[in-house]
């Protein structure tokens, strides 16, 4: 067997589906599926996933359709998820209650700003499920269903344990945080170190899959960032999920207003942003309720006359932390027709994207609102993620940010992280640095100058009426409070 016969799978189990690859040694993907699942609302404030549908039965689909459609044996999957989450699960790791997502009311905590390291929101997530579920088995985040769905071993990866603290304690679960909650650490997940394997995968997945290692998970952003090739000063990765989220690379950790700050996959690198809802939920929430964008034309829209959407459907994350906030659009007129307001929709994650970048000190002095500009500028946006299908999407953050974007080439970039994490756990390859490799950039889209000073315009007014408290009124000396 040739080297660029191993065939590995990653999957993403994400906000609205689980997407999955097959991919060989030299980041050909062979075959990628989308297998789509419902976010559920109950009711205001509540963010919840079928657990059983999502992340256990959609889960093994889109690895077996990958894995028929890619027609070879596969060497290992992985599987990345978005955190924290949590649900109850039977002796067999199937789940008997709903999957709580972050963001959720129940498990919604005091303080405001922390990252999911330090926030505890999965420690009240298992307060609450404890108490609605006594008798389950056990209390499993996605990660670990997803791998008791492939291997029958409910494992969970060390870096998205890390999401779990107070409850994990940097080397296995703490047993009298736990026992406080009622809860035995036996009914939380094996913690599997590094890229240690979480089992194999089983027979009844199909010949394609059955015997392929199974690694231990990780995080789904995580996944992104290993082959995004957002890896040096300068570079700007953006996400374009269901939730979107940006993270700036700089060389030195640098503390900013109202955002995170976390190590980078690469060597010496950090990552300063955050996570906002301004993203594909926005967008989902556009398409049902305006005319398609299918059938709109941009070219009808002026560039100085676009409303001011601020994306707060559910909340907004860094940098407000505020989950009673809700979305509003400001300058609407009886000039707006449908190719306007799908400009406004495109451009709130625009504005979210520069927020974060303002905030951090990254922009030339002359766009900063919100920090004065430290000694690091951000030079172009890496754009990944289902949005990257969207060009007008991808346009207005451009014009925005007044950054050229480039798009990677495979838009399902946690899941083809993932892919990659699959092949340490299998012994081809031999840490995470080499991830690189695969980043392959299919296009750049250039700021558009004629749109330029509507932008900036629309920009200060996103940004006064966000409410944000750390915007420097007066930009020749003032300091954010």
């Amino acid at each position: 067997m040739t080297e660029t016969d191993h065939v590995t799978v990653g999957i993403d189990i994400g906000t609205t589906s689980v997407k999955a690859v097959a991919v060989t040694a030299d980041g050909t993907v062979l075959a990628a599926v989308r297998v789509p699942h419902a976010i559920l609302t109950p009711r205001p404030n509540v963010l919840e996933h079928d657990a059983r549908s999502a992340w256990h039965e959609g889960v093994r689909r889109a690895a077996q359709q990958v894995a028929r459609r890619a027609g070879r044996p596969v060497d290992a999957v992985n599987v990345a998820a978005m955190v924290p989450s949590l649900c109850p699960v039977d002796a067999e790791g199937v789940p008997i209650g709903p999957g709580l997502l972050y963001g959720d009311e129940r498990a919604a905590g005091e303080a405001s700003g922390l990252d999911p390291s330090q926030d505890g929101e999965f420690e009240r997530m298992l307060a609450h499920l404890a108490t609605a579920h006594p008798d389950a088995a056990g209390f499993w985040p996605a990660q670990a269903v997803a791998n008791a769905a492939l291997c029958g071993s409910g494992a969970l990866d060390s870096v998205a344990a890390m999401t779990t603290v107070p409850l994990f304690d940097y080397t296995s679960w703490d047993a009298d945080r736990c026992a406080a909650l009622g809860i035995d650490v036996e009914r939380l997940p094996v913690i599997r170190s590094g890229n240690e394997p979480a089992g194999i995968a089983r027979a009844d997945l199909g010949p394609e899959l059955a015997g392929a290692v199974v690694g231990p998970g990780t995080i789904d952003a995580f996944g992104e960032q290993l082959v995004a090739g957002a890896d040096h000063p300068g570079d700007v990765l953006v996400i374009l999920g269901a939730t979107l989220i940006t993270w700036a690379c700089v060389p030195e950790w640098v503390e900013a207003p109202g955002l995170w700050t976390v190590p980078h996959t690469a060597r010496g690198m950090v990552l300063v942003g955050g996570p906002s809802n301004a993203g594909g939920l926005l967008v989902e929430w556009a398409r049902r309720t305006l005319v398609s964008p299918d059938d709109v034309e941009p070219d009808d829209v002026d560039p100085d006359d676009v409303p001011v959407l601020l994306g707060y459907l559910r909340g907004e994350r860094t940098p407000l932390h505020d989950r009673t906030r809700r979305g509003e659009i400001l300058g609407i007129s009886v000039s707006h027709g449908p190719a306007a307001m799908w400009r406004a929709v495109y451009e709130s994650s625009g504005h979210s994207v520069r927020h974060h970048l303002d905030l951090a000190g990254l922009l030339d002095p002359a766009s900063s609102v919100a920090a004065a500009p430290g000694p690091h500028r951000s030079q172009r946006i890496v754009a990944t993620g289902g949005g990257t299908r969207v060009r007008p999407w991808l346009q207005a953050i451009a014009d925005v940010t007044g950054l050229p974007v480039d798009v990677v080439a495979t838009p399902e970039g946690g899941a083809l992280g993932a892919a990659w994490l699959a092949r340490i756990s299998a012994g081809l390859e031999p840490d995470q640095q080499a991830a690189r490799c695969w980043t392959q950039p299919s296009e750049r889209i250039d700021p558009d100058p004629a749109w330029r000073a509507g932008c900036d315009r629309r920009y200060h007014r996103f940004v006064e009426a966000s409410g944000d408290p750390y915007t420097i009124d007066d930009r020749t000396g003032g300091e954010a409070p």
